[in-house]
């Protein structure tokens, strides 16, 4: 018989019956070492464990040899070998833990054959969920340190994504700008800026990428890349879309095409003019829509729509102008705002956001703490909230 490479090991004061056994798994190729007692075995079983122990041992010894390696988490199988006179005694050394039972004097061959093959079945389980062990060990130590480099990367990202938005309280010669971004994960789709452009005329935006995660997030410093590059222009005067909605969308469009990632945004871009007392906008597919209110306590949605960025060629953005007549405050929000507002339907869920805001809870303080927003650990999805606000409004307020 071919040489195995099982190794097996012998408990058994009975000399003679100990070297019977012996030559008997020699003979079938495995490796054997017997001893007399566990204490001088132990050694072995306790330094290198063989993969099977065939022992005489009482019930009580077996019990506390099985307690032992269940202890190291050994997956040793120990045969009884054992001269039992009835039945019972076979079970109650089962009972003990033992894997298999070998009656003494080793007359059946057959019998002793049936053992090992029983054994070697064991052993090749026992084997194979070592290996499935320590496989998945080594893939949860693989995943714990991914997950461990992925967590410090997207805190890296967010520091990034942080430093790019603007200030949270600017004040301009004559609006007052604030801003709250809440992201669902570590990363944020959504995105906002807001910075004059001359003396006359302010932009402001807000932005929802789709998805999230990192993808998303390079989205957005893409946006204010882009956004830097065009002010850049402007101030050297050779390039002046950002001073016009529609073309700034069709900026934003091409470069995002260009990357080739496949993300789509939608973006509402619109101009304050000090002048001229207008808001100046273009819609890329986002909703909702803004609410702009009066002094006088009236609130609506700004009309308005339009294809999102980054799915066409050569789009087109109608642009709108309203009038700011009086005192005003413009409230912009990504569509995370909705998911946290309990109504069953859309309108519904717009209807309280109006409400809302025309029952006087127009900052984002006093919107955060009507909807919860602090509460909320887990949010379904981004929540980024911009308040445009004529400064003698703000300053009232203050």
């Amino acid at each position: 018989m071919s040489s195995r490479i099982e190794r097996i090991l012998i408990i058994d004061s009975d000399e003679r019956a100990r070297q019977e056994l012996d030559r008997f798994l020699e003979s079938r190729g495995f490796y054997v070492s017997s001893y007399s007692d566990t204490g001088q075995a132990r050694p072995l079983f306790e330094d290198q464990p063989p993969d099977a122990i065939f022992a005489d041992l009482g019930n009580d010894q077996v019990r506390e040899l099985v307690d032992r390696l269940k202890v190291e988490e050994r997956v040793v199988p120990v045969i009884m070998c054992h001269a039992a006179s009835t039945a019972g005694e076979v079970v109650e050394g089962l009972r003990a833990g033992a894997s298999d039972y070998l009656m003494k004097p080793y007359r059946d061959k057959a019998a002793m054959d049936d053992v090992l093959s029983r054994l070697l079945d064991r052993v090749r389980v026992g084997r194979l969920n070592h290996v499935y062990r320590q496989e998945l060990e080594e893939a949860n130590r693989d995943l714990r340190n991914g997950i461990n480099e992925l967590q410090a990367d997207q805190r890296a990202g967010r520091k990034v994504q942080m430093k790019m938005l603007p200030d949270e309280h600017r004040d301009l010669d004559w609006l007052a700008l604030d801003h709250m971004i809440k992201p669902s994960l570590f990363l944020s789709g959504d995105f906002l800026d807001y910075f004059p452009l001359n003396d006359d005329q302010t932009l402001v935006y807000i932005a929802d990428v789709s998805g999230h995660g990192a993808s998303s997030a390079f989205v957005t410093v893409l946006l204010k890349n882009l956004t830097n590059r065009l002010q850049r222009n402007l101030r050297r005067q050779s390039s002046d879309d950002i001073l016009y909605p529609d073309r700034f969308l069709e900026r934003i469009n091409s470069e995002l095409l260009d990357t080739g990632l496949g993300k789509h945004l939608t973006v509402f871009a619109g101009i304050v003019s000090k002048r001229d007392r207008t808001l100046t906008y273009a819609v890329g597919a986002h909703f909702p829509m803004p609410i702009l209110a009066d002094d006088q306590g009236h609130c609506r949605f700004l009309e308005g729509s339009g294809l999102p960025i980054g799915l066409f060629e050569k789009p087109d953005w109608q642009v709108y102008t309203v009038p700011l007549e009086g005192r005003f405050r413009l409230i912009l929000f990504s569509d995370g705002i909705l998911e946290v507002i309990p109504a069953k339907s859309l309108d519904e869920k717009e209807q309280r956001l109006l409400e809302l805001v025309s029952t006087g809870r127009h900052t984002i303080g006093a919107l955060s703490e009507a909807l919860g927003l602090e509460a909320i650990s887990e949010l379904p999805d981004d929540i980024a909230i911009v308040t445009v606000t004529d400064d003698v409004v703000a300053n009232q307020n203050a």
